[in-house]
């Protein structure tokens, strides 16, 4: 299925909710905080329902639960709550998707998460930006199966979809990837365009000559999280480093390598949805 056909089905790019639309103009202010990010949520009872669910989880840690959108940002930061709203609306769009685990699709993408904000941290790269760009970097995957769901089946027993591989399987099949889906489904959802940049060029952060800082983490951080995900052993690791995006960014490649990341805490545990 070619990709304008793809995007073309309503059933593949759900519209913004909303509370949605509001929440990606806040990525953009500054001056949003606590107060008005939780009274943004509120408005949608399922949603704060859904943020004090996946705070509370043993994903998070937290040393004492939450019951209110404001507990949660306070502890976890307006940042990742931010992210994970947006998230949660995004499972909305999807809450079936045949072929993938959906439950296995977000830990890995909030592995990610939090994985590109352990790389950008030291390097100055906005906090904000690349969180969120973790964490649905690959929401194509989920408009492709949702879209052409016998299609990706073949994919999937081909390649499975954590794979490092994943993207070049994609592309050799359809001419197109996660990535350029992802970034479709982005710019549809009015996404920041520094945002919808990052994501476009997630597989290729030099596309244009000059390294794309958000396209950059998160290729390493998604690159980290594969890894992760298809239990790569360590002398494996290093041979498949993307040694090129890293030195760009300064990254010091045994930063990466170890099992012993904060970013990949509680790994094994599930995301409520």
């Amino acid at each position: 299925m070619k990709l304008e056909d793809l995007l073309a089905q309503p059933k593949a790019l759900p519209p913004a909710p909303k509370v949605a639309g509001k929440l990606i103009e806040t990525l953009d202010n500054e001056e949003t905080d606590l107060e008005t990010l939780a009274e943004l949520i509120e408005t949608d009872p399922v949603l704060t329902a859904k943020i004090i669910r996946q705070a509370n989880s043993a994903f998070f840690g937290l040393l004492r639960p939450v019951n209110h959108p404001r507990q949660a940002i306070s502890m976890l930061g307006l940042v990742k709550v931010r992210a994970m709203a947006l998230a949660a609306l995004l499972q909305d769009g999807f809450q079936h998707a045949p072929g993938i685990d959906l439950e296995q699709f977000w830990r890995y993408s909030l592995t990610t998460a939090n994985l590109a904000r352990y790389v950008a941290a030291p390097l100055g790269v906005e906090d904000n930006a690349v969180y969120t760009a973790g964490l649905i970097h690959a929401i194509g995957e989920l408009v492709m199966h949702v879209g052409m769901p016998e299609a990706m089946t073949a994919v999937n027993n081909k390649v499975p979809a954590f794979d490092l591989r994943r993207a070049n399987a994609e592309r050799a099949l359809f001419g197109y990837t996660y990535a350029d889906v992802g970034a479709a489904l982005a710019r549809e959802w009015r996404f920041p365009k520094r945002m919808v940049a990052g994501l476009e060029n997630q597989l290729d952060p030099f596309e244009h000559s000059n390294i794309e800082p958000i396209a950059a983490v998160v290729h390493l951080a998604a690159w980290r999280a594969r890894v992760a995900f298809s239990d790569i052993a360590l002398a494996d690791r290093i041979g498949s480093y993307p040694d090129a995006v890293g030195v760009a960014l300064g990254v010091d490649p045994d930063a990466l390598m170890g099992d012993g990341i904060p970013a990949l805490q509680n790994l094994g545990e599930s995301l409520p949805s």
